[in-house]
């Protein structure tokens, strides 16, 4: 592994030591989970965002090297469904299987290793990611349950078109895609930030790195993996060794290369999110083997991240 590789993962494998230390001596308890992710994702998220993306132009984007991230994707969702068939418990396990931590480890991973074009090349990724996967999935699961439960014909499909019309708004409407969308569209505005604006947001936006990784840490330390470890396994070898593989396989097809296919294969790389979990809450199929999988698959990331990092960084 070389310099720059080990130099940007050991900040972050010593963050997140530093938040299992907490949670197992308890000096941060399972009641605090939520207030501190809602810190994160409500108040130092959008800063980093906002004012990552307050200084981009339209044409600095590049939607190739997402293209090659949601295809790699769309093969495994597509062969979850093929092999364990059409149903809701498929569909979860297919959308855990394809969703990357991009933000609470992948945004703070890129930033330290590649710095801001890496980070605009991700945060582009991160602006469609859980509007494409989880309205994607939310549609799939409504068919199923409108099918499962139809007591007419009319009345399933409009449950369902509701349903996704609500998915489709909490996914802009969050905080995750809307400052990145704001931030995108003050920065064809050409003002600039104050710097009376742009210090504060420099300050939340620093804190956010280090604030989400002892969390993620923290939670490791507070989830049991229970029974569910061999099956937690498989689908942390899915997500984290071959969504990866598969990006790189589509990224060279579609042409894509150096920065912007490393980041993507980066993030390919990227644990479970946590949006994984809470599709599985949301409908009551397989919580306790996603919650397992989401466990497995951050440990196992300290290894296959540092293997896409090191072989990403010859693209």
């Amino acid at each position: 592994m070389n310099s720059p590789v080990f130099s940007s993962l050991l900040p972050v494998v010593l963050l997140i030591a530093a938040g299992y230390l907490a949670g197992r001596r308890q000096w941060v308890g399972a009641h605090a989970i939520k207030d501190l992710s809602n810190l994160i994702f409500l108040l130092l998220a959008p800063a980093l965002l906002f004012r990552s993306m307050s200084k981009v132009h339209f044409e600095q984007l590049s939607f190739t090297p997402v293209a090659a991230y949601f295809i790699g994707a769309g093969i495994i969702f597509v062969g979850m469904l093929a092999w364990l068939g059409l149903n809701r418990r498929a569909a979860v396990l297919a959308i855990a299987s394809t969703f990357s931590n991009t933000v609470i480890i992948g945004v703070a991973l890129v930033d330290l290793a590649y710095g801001p074009p890496g980070l605009v090349v991700l945060l582009t990724l991160v602006s469609l990611h859980s509007l494409i996967l989880i309205t994607s999935a939310t549609v799939l699961i409504e068919l199923m349950v409108a099918r499962e439960h139809a007591a007419s014909n009319s009345a399933p499909s409009q449950h369902m078109l509701r349903t996704v019309g609500r998915a489709l708004r909490n996914s802009i409407l969050h905080p995750v895609p809307l400052p990145i969308i704001a931030g995108l569209l003050y920065a064809q505005t050409g003002w600039g930030l104050p710097a009376v604006i742009d210090k504060p947001l420099l300050l939340l936006g620093q804190a956010f790195s280090p604030v989400a990784l002892v969390l993620v840490g923290i939670t490791l330390a507070l989830t049991p993996v229970g029974t569910h470890l061999r099956g937690a396994f498989a689908m942390a070898v899915v997500k984290n060794v071959v969504h990866p593989l598969l990006v790189v396989g589509t990224g060279w097809l579609l042409g894509v290369r150096g920065l912007p296919l490393t980041v993507m294969v980066v993030a390919a790389a990227m644990p479970i999110g946590a949006n994984a979990f809470l599709f599985s809450q949301r409908y009551k199929v397989a919580e306790e083997l996603v919650t397992a999988s989401v466990v497995v698959s951050t440990v196992l990331a300290l290894l296959t991240l540092s293997a896409a990092m090191a072989l990403a960084g010859r693209f």
